[in-house]
């Protein structure tokens, strides 16, 4: 049931965004052909009122089509309600519209939670374990999801971001030396040792943290903190998911460890949703947030990739040609699908079951 719990909230968040690209069409007067959740062959197709509306076989995405990327189309080449033909300030917003719903599709669920559901409650002492990556030093020491890490060389955590932040702090002061953690597994304490390995003179672990917050959950007392309890935490999401993606690009050898395929966003969104509803609404924001994050870098295929070619072609007064656009789409297709599939087998290799039947 949480598996498709899962699945269905990042359905859900990339169907958002590109409704969010057709809507943007739609209410201008842009022609639109097609909305596509999905790549590869249609498996289920429908045409109303002149546009195409499928779900295809590669859930990896999906995508707006419009009459100028058609060379079949019957429309003239200088229809005015052609994309291509539209000011760029109205193109411009057409691309934006995906990130934009993704954005406030992540502070609506958040509203929601706070408004209907309650407050997370102050967090508990410690550091809640949400993810380990196989063969690092977490799960080589037995860590695993769901356990809470309450000391570290026999210092307590205390709560919150501090706790993280000071357990962060002393793995990256400890590289290649072991150190003592009392771990709580359902309530059961233990002390284990923890061998954090090196990379750039800093120690890492291979662990998703969080501040260890129970699902319980409290009303918000006024309007007024429901709007301040989104917002704090729209802003923490949001700021987070930059700094990750800019250390990709900083710190490539150690983030790129990090990458994340749909195999493995599914099987992070299963261990939120054991968490309750609280958790299922954590995972929409958090996806929700990096779909719109993701998706604004200037890179091939992606919306920062086309905003980026108007933004020239407003600067230079005419079009990219058009065979300089097209390499541009080509090599960015082959770069996504390639590294797609490289992550759905890297990260169902390492499921629980295909670990146990390695073994």
């Amino acid at each position: 049931m949480n598996l498709f719990t899962s699945i269905s909230v990042l359905a859900s968040l990339i169907f958002f965004h590109e409704a969010g690209h057709f809507l943007a069409a739609r209410l201008q007067g842009i022609r639109v052909s097609g909305f596509s959740i999905g790549f590869g062959p249609s498996l289920i197709k429908k045409e109303l009122k002149g546009v195409t509306y499928s779900i295809r076989a590669l859930p990896l995405g999906g995508f707006v089509s419009f009459p100028d990327d058609d060379k079949e189309s019957n429309i003239s080449s200088d229809d005015p309600d052609l994309l291509s033909n539209r000011p760029i300030s109205q193109r411009l917003l057409v691309i934006s519209a995906g990130v934009i719903a993704n954005l406030l599709i992540a502070w609506l669920v958040l509203c929601i939670q706070a408004t209907f559901i309650g407050l997370p409650p102050q967090p508990n002492p410690g550091v809640l374990i949400i993810d380990v990556q196989q063969q690092q030093a977490a799960a080589l020491s037995g860590l695993n999801p769901g356990d809470q890490i309450l000391s570290v060389e026999g210092i307590k955590l205390g709560t919150g971001q501090e706790a993280v932040e000071t357990l962060v702090r002393q793995v990256q002061q400890s590289p290649e030396k072991t150190i003592s953690i009392e771990r709580s597994t359902n309530g059961s304490k233990q002390l284990i040792n923890l061998k954090p390995s090196e990379y750039l003179g800093k120690g890492k672990i291979g662990a998703q943290l969080q501040p260890n917050v129970d699902g319980k959950t409290r009303a918000a007392e006024s309007l007024n903190e429901v709007f301040q309890y989104t917002n704090s935490k729209f802003s923490t999401l949001l700021v987070k998911t930059i700094q990750g993606y800019k250390s990709l690009f900083t710190n490539f050898g150690s983030t790129s460890k990090q990458l994340s395929g749909p195999v493995k966003i599914v099987e992070l969104g299963a261990q939120l949703s054991d968490q309750g509803v609280s958790g299922v609404i954590l995972f929409a924001a958090l996806i929700s947030i990096n779909l719109a994050v993701l998706n604004s870098l200037p890179f091939p295929l992606l919306d920062g990739g086309q905003f980026t070619i108007l933004m020239i072609e407003g600067l230079r007064g005419k079009p990219i040609p058009e065979k300089v656009q097209l390499w541009f789409m080509q090599s960015g297709f082959i770069l996504l699908v390639g590294l797609s599939i490289l992550l759905v087998i890297r990260d169902t290799s390492q499921l629980e079951i295909f670990q146990q039947l390695s073994k």
